[in-house]
């Protein structure tokens, strides 16, 4: 067999993509890295990036952080490898659990480790499951999500993701319900004010619950900022609606923080930005500023006590995974807390984020732009065909992957996400670099648009 030659058509020829737009792929090449370099990547050709993605929303500190990878390598000296089964555990995974905990909202809680954010939404839903059945209620079941929201792509929460790709795989599962997306913008009916808005949503949460029967919902799950969905941060008083009416229900409420925790809404937890305290935590992504693949369950006080009291009852928790508290992951973990609360960076996000807003703000003056929308170190903007009317362009012009090629072509990389361009730069990016990302956004937005306008 004749071997490819090129790097693009090595990757081609050996990979299946995830998450990749073919046609673009098959047309362009893959881009295929050798190194970062701060806030930027560089490809086998040389060629420069400034990754305005940070990778897949994690990496804050950057590509080349040094204490990071001298954690890193410390602990594969000391202690390379090892699970959290049987009661034997790292010290680094005590002293990481006793950290989350301590930054956590909470007062106290209990922590338990996967290997990514999908698996930890899993592993929170089987909690949930266990301990509704261990209190006699196995009937408690049915999992509430809302539309565009993403929790991940195992079956579980591939089910709990409200976007129609999933249906590819025969999912959701039964017992998952998508409730509305809570983007004003988007679905906010003719003379809606946002308040209105938000409580339509919070009465429709409540006819969910009833026509449902509250005795058979296990809990409901929110990203703080809808990240995969297109940046969609809550309208106007959203928790504040819905908390309550789960309070009344006694339905458990999950942070999904896997990408707004640890700074990126500009507080080190999303739901410090939006004022409201879940009964658990889902973290990922930025928890290891991508160094390693982890996930962690935070519990609070009162879902630890019930789940601890299920553990009692069997006098086990049947679930986990090998690398579940891995020493090396924890070691990451511990100091990337500490870089992004101590080295300044989350302080970057809040320093930054008026500058951010209103790069967005200009951009969004061109009449092809609908909507800009975010806060801290994440935000969007939406093209449309209509400003008016909010009419977007036809999918068949995939807009907005176009854009994402042009801007990949001037060395920046953005994500398309539907008609939307996100961008969730490394929380070390400078005012310059900043600059050079609005810059490079704006010729490609002038250049795409002429094309299809």
């Amino acid at each position: 067999m004749t071997q490819p030659q090129s790097w693009e058509a090595r990757a081609d020829e050996y990979s299946l993509y995830g998450f990749t737009d073919l046609p673009s792929v098959q047309k362009r090449g893959a881009v295929v890295l050798t190194h970062g370099e701060g806030p930027y990547v560089v490809d086998v050709n040389g060629r420069r990036y400034l990754d305005a993605n940070s990778g897949l929303w994690n990496m804050v500190a950057g590509f080349d952080h040094k204490g990071l990878a001298e954690a890193a390598k410390a602990q594969y000296d000391r202690f390379p490898g090892y699970h959290a089964f049987f009661g034997r555990m790292s010290d680094q995974t005590v002293m990481l659990s006793e950290k989350l905990v301590e930054v956590s909202p909470f007062a106290r809680g209990k922590v338990f480790y996967t290997n990514s954010g999908s698996e930890a939404n899993d592993t929170m839903v089987k909690m949930l499951w266990f301990l509704h059945a261990s209190e006699g209620k196995p009937q408690r079941r049915k999992i509430l999500t809302r539309w565009n929201a993403y929790h991940g792509v195992t079956a579980v929460s591939a089910s709990m993701t409200g976007k129609p790709y999933n249906e590819v795989f025969g999912l959701p599962l039964p017992g998952f319900i998508h409730l509305t997306c809570p983007h004003f913008w988007r679905y906010g009916e003719a003379g809606e004010t946002e308040e209105q808005f938000t409580a339509r949503l919070a009465r429709e949460l409540e006819e969910v619950i009833q026509r449902e029967g509250a005795d058979t919902i296990a809990g409901f799950f929110a990203e703080p900022v809808q990240g995969a969905g297109g940046v969609i941060p809550p309208s106007a008083g959203y928790f504040q609606a819905v908390l309550p009416i789960l309070k009344k229900y006694d339905i458990p409420m999950i942070a999904d923080e896997v990408i707004t925790g640890f700074g990126r809404t500009g507080h080190t937890w999303g739901n410090q930005t939006y004022d409201f305290v879940p009964d658990a935590i889902i973290s990922s992504k930025n928890l290891t500023a991508g160094l390693f693949p982890m996930g962690a369950v935070i519990l609070g006080p009162e879902l630890a006590d019930r789940v601890q009291a299920a553990v009692e009852k069997i006098e086990e928790f049947p679930h986990g995974f090998t690398a579940s508290g891995h020493p090396v992951g924890c070691a990451i973990a511990l100091k990337a807390i500490d870089v992004v609360m101590n080295e300044g960076l989350a302080q970057n996000v809040v320093d930054l984020a008026p500058r951010f807003e209103a790069g967005l703000k200009r951009l969004a003056q061109n009449p092809n732009i609908g909507e800009y929308r975010g806060v801290g170190f994440m935000w969007a903007l939406e093209a449309v065909r209509d400003k008016a009317s909010k009419t977007p362009f036809e999918g068949h012009l995939s807009v907005s992957e176009r854009i994402a090629n042009t801007c990949t072509d001037l060395g920046l990389i953005c994500r398309p996400l539907g008609q939307s361009i996100v961008l969730c730069p490394p929380f070390i990016l400078t005012e310059a670099q900043m600059d050079e990302m609005f810059d490079k956004l704006e010729q490609a937005l002038t250049r795409v648009f002429a094309e299809v306008a």
